[in-house]
């Protein structure tokens, strides 16, 4: 069951580590690790999870203590550097780019004799890799998003509204898809805008909700039409009834190999994913040093983005496109997805 349940199963941890290694959190660390008879540390996740590993690591060997450490990309975001793509980030797409379809389609059902536009916000602080995966919408039978925009690029609200209103005169119903965390050219979050914001995690993330609620009421406002958001929220990263067969293959595939590498006498490492070849699609694990990593960030380059900074281009289409084959049909049961339960109790 555990390849048919959500990657949430592992459970989470938002503790920033000081940068001080001499902090009193880390003796207390490793006597833990010590009395569990811990002798190697895998660590799933993304950038903040790699900062872990690279402080723990650091101790370590400054402390004398055996433990290896070690890192394991799992990040729907994809941004974690020197790794060409990271586990969970291809059935994130493929949930997108199939949601975006079907919200296409709902969309030119309420459009008769009547505008309407609709804004989706999707997941990505300052990387813009999950909101540009709308564009695999296109297809076919289907025009895909009008309109897409990524953090990378700072917004201009007066060019938003001028670009819709453009298409408005083309078709009735329009669709946009937009990153959670675009921002303006001063730096201030789009969904700042309206007032929210304000709460801030332990690694200094201000929560982001409300982009595309707030583009869908300016529009409203200024152009006079119908207009709604949809939020995919935690869906994107938890809909394991639509994860891809490559994305559950290579995250098995990094699995082993950092397992591998411990046992090799690896310390202070992350795996990453290698594009062996694109047709057909080939990778391989390879192994870096994880301080090469952490805290760096993997931005969608920004020849992959339009002239416009409205849409995304062909090569990024390319890139994703093999992420998203292939399909992990989920076990039913009495019409409903079966999980795999980790008994919290036990431990």
């Amino acid at each position: 069951y555990l390849t048919h349940t959500p990657g949430a199963y592992l459970g989470s941890c938002r503790y920033k580590l000081p940068a001080d290694l001499d902090s009193e959190v880390y003796p207390a660390i490793f006597d833990n690790f010590r009395e569990m008879n811990i002798g190697y540390f895998l660590y799933v996740g993304g950038n903040d999870s790699m900062d872990t590993i690279r402080k723990l690591s650091d101790y370590a060997i400054v402390k004398g203590h055996k433990q290896k450490f070690l890192g394991v990309p799992k990040t729907i975001d994809n941004d974690l550097a020197l790794t060409d793509h990271t586990p969970g980030f291809g059935s994130a797409a493929k949930y997108i780019a199939a949601s975006t379809k079907e919200v296409i389609r709902d969309a030119l059902g309420l459009t008769y004799k009547k505008e309407m536009i609709t804004v989706m916000e999707i997941m990505g602080r300052n990387a813009g890799w999950l909101t540009g995966a709308a564009a695999l919408a296109k297809t076919e039978e289907c025009e895909g998003p009008d309109l897409i925009y990524l953090p990378e690029i700072a917004f201009d609200v007066e060019d938003f509204l001028a670009k819709v209103k453009e298409l408005l005169q083309k078709k009735s119903s329009i669709v946009i898809a937009v990153s959670e965390g675009i921002k303006l050219a001063d730096g201030r979050y789009v969904c700042e805008l309206s007032g929210g914001g304000d709460y801030v995690d332990a690694f200094g993330h201000k929560q982001l909700q409300g982009t595309a609620a707030y583009l869908a009421g300016f529009l409203g406002a200024e152009i006079g039409c119908k207009t709604r958001s949809v939020e995919f929220s935690t869906l994107q990263r938890s809909a394991s009834h639509m994860a891809s067969r490559v994305d559950i293959e290579e995250a098995f595939m990094v699995g082993g190999a950092a397992v591998k590498a411990a046992d090799e006498g690896y310390n202070g490492n992350m795996v990453v994913i290698d594009r062996v070849s694109d047709d057909p699609y080939m990778s391989s694990a390879g192994i870096y040093d994880v301080h090469r990593i952490a805290n760096e960030e993997k931005l969608v380059p920004r020849e992959w983005v339009n002239k416009e900074g409205n849409y995304v281009t062909k090569d990024f289409i390319d890139y994703v496109k093999p992420l998203i084959q292939g399909d992990y049909q989920p076990i039913m049961v009495n019409g409903l997805p079966r999980h795999l339960v980790l008994d919290m109790k036990k431990k």
